[in-house]
């Protein structure tokens, strides 16, 4: 019979050598997380979509809109439905990471990142996020063209 490599065991540290061995082999996600402060977008996306009027802290918690709004770009880098962005964040560490969740954290679900969509298109977030997304890149050198 032939011997195979043998499945390694489950360690303390796994997570942290799979993102260093995504890191070495060219993880894209990683580059944008370095090159764009996404947190340029909070102040805007939170005063456009939060409600600031509520007379108290019952109900659901929002999940944190800049996540949202990453997850929205990510949908357009890897041209993915809400329901694969849902399984895809589930399944990719690279996901997780971009994103910056814990294998316990809460996903959102399909549902919840198509109102969200809905929210930015309503408020006419989305063209201008993006606008100011692309114009953070062409900055950085990582594209050549400017969105008017």
């Amino acid at each position: 019979m032939r011997q195979y490599k043998e499945h390694g065991n489950v360690s303390l540290f796994d997570s942290e050598i799979t993102l260093q061995k995504l890191s070495n082999i060219g993880n894209p996600l990683e580059k944008l997380s370095s090159v764009v402060d996404f947190e340029m977008f909070r102040e805007r996306l939170e005063s456009k979509l939060l409600n600031n009027n509520k007379k108290n802290n019952a109900g659901a918690k929002p999940y944190d809109v800049v996540m949202m709004f990453k997850i929205i770009i990510l949908q357009r880098y890897y041209n993915i439905s809400d329901e694969q962005t849902e399984y895809q964040i589930h399944d990719r560490t690279s996901f997780k990471d971009f994103l910056g969740l814990s294998s316990g954290d809460k996903v959102p679900d399909s549902r919840t990142i198509w109102l969200f969509r809905e929210r930015l298109t309503e408020k006419g977030l989305g063209e201008i996020l993006f606008h100011d997304f692309v114009n953070a890149l062409t900055e950085k050198g990582l594209i050549l063209i400017r969105v008017k």
